[in-house]
């Protein structure tokens, strides 16, 4: 099974997605399509095999250093940077395959790095997917915009672009493209990434505000309750 797993992350890594089949998978391995089927039943197991094999090699995130903010924030840079790599993973990721135990394993793993935080279990869960959410779908559209394409290219699309839309209808669009904005340039990543964790670092404040404010109100706080934590902003 490993075998064909790799093979298949070996076909779509040097060809693309779309070349992803059963008979591509069977040639390669240079075995009959009939017998990868003794193995599989068919392309879909095959793809949530994949999936779940490129997750093998994640980084689990608890076990990254610093706090909870730096943890999500490596995590994510780490994922940009695959995505941007291997835009097929983002495709094979769309499919929507069962979990398997890599991915659950990272999954949870995640979920581990906001410990401490005063999230509920549930929040917890809601964080990772968010910020996974806009990983992936800054890539998805960084990919479909050409955003690593080279600067010669930009200039062209631009010029062809300019000759076919009268930007003038969209003045606040043409003023920040006059301001130097690319819509899903590699450069925005940073800026959304982390006014996301902004946002999670106010939520995590506000609940341990919440449960200093109790614990002194029932006369049971603790010094460590009391302290400030790195990644919280001020």
């Amino acid at each position: 099974m490993d075998a064909i797993v790799a093979a298949a992350l070996e076909l779509v890594s040097t060809q693309g997605l779309a070349a992803l089949s059963m008979r591509q998978v069977a040639t390669k391995l240079d075995v009959g399509t009939a017998s990868l089927y003794t193995y599989l039943p068919g392309k879909a197991e095959l793809a949530a095999l994949m999936l779940d094999a490129v997750m093998a090699d994640a980084p689990l995130p608890h076990e990254l250093p610093g706090d909870w903010r730096a943890k999500l924030a490596a995590w994510a840079r780490d994922d940009w940077a695959a995505y941007r790599d291997h835009p097929w993973v983002l495709e094979l990721a769309a499919v929507g395959a069962a979990p398997g135990p890599h991915m659950l394993r990272w999954l949870d793993s995640a979920i581990q790095a906001l410990d401490g935080t005063g999230l509920s279990d549930t929040e917890r869960l809601a964080v990772i997917e968010s910020v996974d959410g806009y990983v992936r779908g800054l890539a998805t559209l960084h990919h479909r915009s050409g955003g690593d394409a080279s600067p010669a290219e930009v200039e062209r699309r631009g010029a062809a672009l300019g000759e076919l839309v009268d930007f003038d209808r969209y003045p606040a669009l043409q003023r920040a493209l006059r301001a130097g904005a690319k819509p899903y340039a590699a450069d925005q990543f940073e800026f959304g990434l982390e006014r996301l964790l902004d946002g999670v670092a106010v939520l995590i404040r506000g609940r341990r505000s919440g449960r200093r404010q109790r614990n002194d109100a029932d006369g049971s706080g603790t010094l460590r309750e009391r302290g400030t934590t790195s990644g919280d902003p001020p």
